[in-house]
């Protein structure tokens, strides 16, 4: 099958990668010609494991291409994604759809023959009637079919995602839109890959609903954190005493200081402006979106108390910048509400993160950077781990204290035991559970 992929944005870059590896042919348009040139060179403008090798062997095989022109691609395609960015729209919550609509339009203008036009952007419910209507007034003799085909890639496991899915949901009534996407995802009937048909608005509410109810479940195990605190329980023992319920599961369980990324508050804010234009309210999902915002900033408060209730003068180390480990993706992490935070209180911070420095310079440029973990904790007077990345899990604890002014440890992922840091002389303050104190 041949494919046009309209954006090499995260989602647009990782598909199209993925369909190419599958033997379809694939070319990824993008309107930016200095990302273009840089994949064209090899270079990916994204952190996720493993695309380089992906993007790489696939070019190699003349199978995947790079173009800013989408005029020949699309009237070549037996279908063409639309993976551009709905980011929230400035000053209502709402996903802006400028670039849809765009992406519709020009794609109209340009096809040939039967094509399936797939929203593979995470769009509000009824978007692709829109998208259909833009292309039919745009070109009245079109024979295309519009489908939904919402992703569900988890940002440092993408391609595990996109070649070992789930499901996999195709939103359209038309039995020839059906073909088409049954026959593009046909490679991953081998792993037994659910395919999931529904109605086009039933796709776009799948996705939707998906993501906030995966943020109502980490806002939950995150509010139980703060009552076991206040009753001395252990809430990742909580965690694991309630995932054991088949009907509940162990995912999204892990408390900490609140979710960030692309995908979670833009998904949670849009969600709740499309039930509200349609007279609806979801309480629930109003809900976990405050208590998330609030959480992220109460986080400075707790390494405050960590190091007496008085920041004012003191250095604070933070480990960790990014939303989450194996990404490069500072798009509302925790870390930034944090570290204002703490720069309010008077702290003076320094940073270090494996990946993220370049991308957490553009979003906290007043704070101090380190290559190196231990460098960044020389002298400080607490450490705040805010992302799990592997490469704190297993510090030199002892060269840890020697090093710092004080030997406070905030771990807002919970990543060390309680018992271990008080063995090595440490204050330790985690989420959810009892606080511990060396001597």
């Amino acid at each position: 099958m041949r494919i046009a992929m309209i954006g090499t944005g995260y989602v647009g870059l990782v598909s199209g990668a993925c369909f190419a590896d599958f033997g379809h042919e694939v070319t990824c348009v993008d309107k930016d010609e200095s990302k273009i040139a840089a994949l064209h060179r090899g270079e990916i403008p994204i952190f996720e494991p493993g695309l380089d090798a992906l993007v790489a062997a696939n070019v190699k095989a003349k199978r995947l291409d790079f173009t800013t022109d989408l005029k020949q691609p699309v009237a070549d395609a037996d279908a063409v994604f639309i993976a551009v960015g709905t980011p929230s729209r400035r000053g209502d919550g709402h996903a802006d759809l400028t670039y849809v609509y765009a992406a519709a339009r020009e794609i109209a203008a340009s096809l040939t023959g039967f094509t399936v036009v797939v929203t593979k952007s995470t769009v509000p419910v009824g978007t692709g009637d829109e998208v259909e209507r833009i292309i039919r007034e745009t070109n009245p003799a079109a024979d295309v079919v519009v489908a939904s085909n919402p992703e569900f890639l988890r940002e440092g496991a993408a391609i595990r995602d996109f070649k070992w899915p789930d499901r996999i949901v195709v939103g359209t009534d038309d039995e020839r839109g059906r073909k088409v996407l049954g026959d593009i995802y046909r490679p991953l009937s081998l792993n037994q890959a659910p395919i999931m048909y529904t109605a086009r608005r039933t796709a776009e509410l799948i996705k939707y609903a998906a993501n906030a109810f995966l943020a109502t479940k980490i806002t939950f195990i995150n509010e139980v954190a703060d009552l076991a605190e206040k009753v001395g329980a252990d809430v990742q023992e909580v965690a694991r005493g309630i995932g054991l319920d088949n009907r509940i599961g162990s995912k999204f369980l892990h408390a900490g200081p609140g979710f960030g990324g692309s995908c979670f508050p833009k998904d949670t804010r849009a969600l709740i402006k499309i039930a509200q234009d349609y007279d609806t309210q979801l309480r629930i999902v109003e809900s976990v979106l405050a208590v998330n915002d609030n959480r992220k900033r109460a986080m400075a408060r707790k390494v405050a108390h960590a190091v007496g209730g008085n920041l004012r003068g003191k250095t604070v180390a933070v480990l960790g910048l990014t939303f989450k480990p194996e990404t490069d993706d500072m798009r509302e992490a925790p870390s930034i509400p944090l570290v204002t935070g703490l720069l309010d209180m008077g702290a003076q911070v320094r940073a270090h993160d494996p990946v993220g420095i370049e991308q957490a310079k553009k979003e906290l440029p007043e704070i101090a950077y380190f290559e190196d973990p231990y460098a960044c904790a020389t002298g400080a007077d607490a450490i705040v781990l805010v992302t799990e990345w592997v490469q704190y899990r297993a510090m030199d604890l002892d060269r840890l204290k020697q090093v710092m002014a004080q030997p406070v440890v905030v771990d807002l992922r919970n990543v060390y035991r309680p018992d271990e840091m008080a063995a090595h002389g440490f204050v330790y303050e985690s989420v959810g559970r009892p606080s511990a104190k060396g001597n």
